[in-house]
């Protein structure tokens, strides 16, 4: 099954950005740690990692793009001999209205993804604790060491 490369928040006010531009092409094979693409806000220009190994099969949002919201598929990646056309199209990419509160409302929490600091992830892993099962008082839901 093919894997979304989400928009990440790059920092906890962070409710969307601009994809820069892509490092990696479709069909390019991507390794855990890789560079994938750059993304802006407001403030700087950070770099998205690949988590997983395969092949860019589908971008989903182009270099340029403003408005992309956190946690908006930006592109697919597929393993070997899986099919990107399988994946979902891309969403359109909205603007908020204007004269928000400018709070982003927390992610509903999808399977196989749990939000985490990384403290909050070694210690639920030295205490066998399962981070799906926890709900977090973090920015937007995350897991944090006093959950």
């Amino acid at each position: 099954m093919p894997t979304r490369i989400l928009m990440p928040a790059l920092s906890p006010t962070m409710t969307e950005g601009t994809l820069a531009r892509w490092l990696k092409g479709e069909g390019d094979a991507v390794e855990p740690g890789d560079i994938l693409a750059e993304v802006e806000t407001d403030k700087a220009t950070m770099e998205v990692e690949a988590v997983d190994e395969g092949v860019l099969g589908k971008i989903l949002v182009a270099e340029g793009t403003e408005g992309v919201a956190i946690n908006t598929p930006i592109a697919m990646l597929v393993g070997e001999g899986e099919d990107a056309g399988a994946a979902p199209a891309a969403p359109a990419v909205e603007k908020a209205p204007a004269g928000g509160n400018g709070a982003a409302p927390a992610p509903a929490r999808r399977e196989g993804r749990v939000f985490a600091c990384p403290l909050a992830r070694r210690m639920a892993a030295q205490a066998g604790l399962d981070l799906a099962a926890l709900s977090g008082s973090g920015p937007r839901g995350r897991i944090v060491k006093r959950d």
